[in-house]
């Protein structure tokens, strides 16, 4: 598996349920992960059921045998006091920058900054070793913005083209394009299997390869259960009215006389062996769509009862049988 691990997907796919389930799988075993987010809007505090992250990086769950799981969330305007820091050893004269709006004006004005410094910050954490010369992280887990948005945010060098063409940032973007363009990275996208989310994707994909960005896996989210299969399809829609009345009867749903309670369930039952065979035929022609991508899929289930920390770890258990750790 690369060490940093990209995770975006269209609004309402749940990209960032995935990319914290995803960091819970990869810590598996003793295993340190750290989950950032780059979107200010403390998605990961809310799963972990924790309060807001600071700009600092904070040890938020413990995976199956022992792992850790960290995150940060990344503040461009501290990202970039931190940088200006690193190179031009300002101190206190890069806070007097911040107090004075300097430093909102310049992320504000300059969104291909702005992306250096959130991209720059996770991949200085894939880097980074502690004394043993050991990576201070095994992994690192991106909660990044959505599909439509994801080439442009990676794609940095080229953002900052009109920057800086020699210097400091100049040099800080190679070296993140270094990373994000290597066998260190790869870059997931979830999607549900409806017609957007699934479109979205493929365009997405098509995206990240012609700027030579590397695609790892598509993740299916929220998959429905499959209850009657194609050939219970069929025999629902030919039975006769009188036959599917008959079996509810022989079930204990309502007695044999005409307009009973087994006849009056007939239609509403019907309507939804339409509406499940529609579904059914429009998921199955999504997965067709996302097979042709030519990536590795992962399916990860519809929990019934929502979305809680239990229901993070099933994920992230899922994820693991799959082959993700």
């Amino acid at each position: 598996m690369s060490r940093l691990q990209v995770v975006s997907g269209k609004g309402g796919t749940g990209k960032t349920t995935v990319a914290a389930a995803l960091a819970l799988a990869l810590a598996t075993e003793g295993k340190r992960a750290l989950l950032v987010e780059v979107e200010g809007r403390q998605g990961i505090a809310q799963l972990f059921e924790t309060e807001a992250l600071p700009y600092g990086e904070r040890k938020i769950a413990v995976a199956p045998g022992g792992g850790e799981v960290y995150a940060l969330a990344i503040d461009p305007e501290l990202a970039l006091l931190d940088y200006l820091q690193m190179f031009y050893k300002l101190g206190s004269a890069g806070r007097a920058l911040k107090k004075l709006g300097a430093i909102d004006f310049a992320t504000t004005i300059a969104p291909g900054l702005r992306d250096v410094l959130l991209t720059g910050k996770a991949c200085e954490a894939v880097r980074r070793k502690d004394k043993s010369g050991r990576f201070a992280y095994d992994y690192v887990v991106m909660d990044a913005p959505p599909t439509g948005r994801i080439t442009r945010f990676l794609n940095v060098n080229d953002e900052v083209a009109g920057l800086a063409k020699i210097g400091p940032i100049h040099n800080q973007a190679q070296a993140v394009m270094r990373v994000l363009k290597s066998k260190e990275t790869a870059v997931h996208l979830v999607t549900l299997l409806e017609e957007m989310p699934v479109q979205e994707t493929a365009d997405g994909i098509s995206e990240l390869r012609a700027a030579k960005l590397p695609v790892g896996r598509i993740i299916m989210n929220m998959v429905r259960p499959t209850l009657l299969d194609d050939a219970d399809l069929e025999l629902t829609a030919a039975a006769p009215r009188t036959a599917i009345a008959k079996s509810l009867s022989a079930a204990g749903l309502g007695g044999a006389r005409r307009g009973g309670l087994a006849e009056r369930l007939v239609d509403p039952l019907l309507e939804e062996a339409a509406e499940y065979a529609a579904r059914h035929t429009l998921e199955r022609e999504q997965r067709a769509v996302l097979t042709e991508q030519g990536l590795p899929l992962h399916e990860l289930p519809l929990l019934a009862e929502g979305m809680d920390l239990a229901g993070l770890y099933q994920l992230a258990k899922e994820l693991r049988q799959q082959g993700i750790s």
